[in-house]
């Protein structure tokens, strides 16, 4: 199976990405100010704000699959559709999002810290991806963040050069 985050890593280590993208994140959307974080950076395109808000909502369904992974032998992952979950973004505050975000994240991270290499080989399946192993979905977890990342830096480089 081919990981479609995996580009994004490169040669980083996915805990170490995963453990440093709160605090990252906050910086970026600090430095844009709420309101140039509201502003899409093109039709259908999502905001810094609801760059935020999709993290935090990923935040849950990765923690939940991070769990039920170690609980269960072959776990079958639940996908999720975000864009019918970002409908409801427009109901978020960006402080609010940064905050669940960096809370989860935290957590999350202490899990994955605690966890040891034997659980890293665990196996598990996405429907839409297929049979994977729990290493898998930490590199997807690390490769999904700098993704985003990426999006709201150059939302942030837009703002600069304008």
């Amino acid at each position: 199976m081919t990981n479609p985050y995996a580009q994004h890593l490169g040669e980083r280590d996915p805990l170490q990405v995963i453990a440093a993208t709160a605090e990252k994140l906050q910086r970026l959307i600090t430095g844009l100010g709420p309101e140039r974080a509201e502003n899409s950076p093109a039709p259908g395109k999502w905001s810094a704000r609801e760059i935020a808000c999709h993290l935090a909502d990923c935040e849950i369904a990765f923690g939940f699959r991070l769990r039920q992974a170690l609980a269960e032998d072959h776990h079958m992952v639940q996908p999720f559709d975000q864009d019918k979950w970002a409908v409801n973004y427009a109901g978020y505050k960006l402080d609010d999002a940064l905050a669940t975000f960096a809370s989860l994240r935290a957590w999350n991270v202490a899990l994955l810290r605690k966890v040891g290499p034997a659980a890293y080989e665990k196996r598990l399946t996405h429907p839409e991806r297929g049979e994977m192993t729990f290493k898998t979905l930490v590199e997807t977890m690390g490769g999904h963040d700098l993704n985003h990342l990426k999006q709201v830096e150059a939302i942030a480089g837009r703002v600069a050069a304008a």
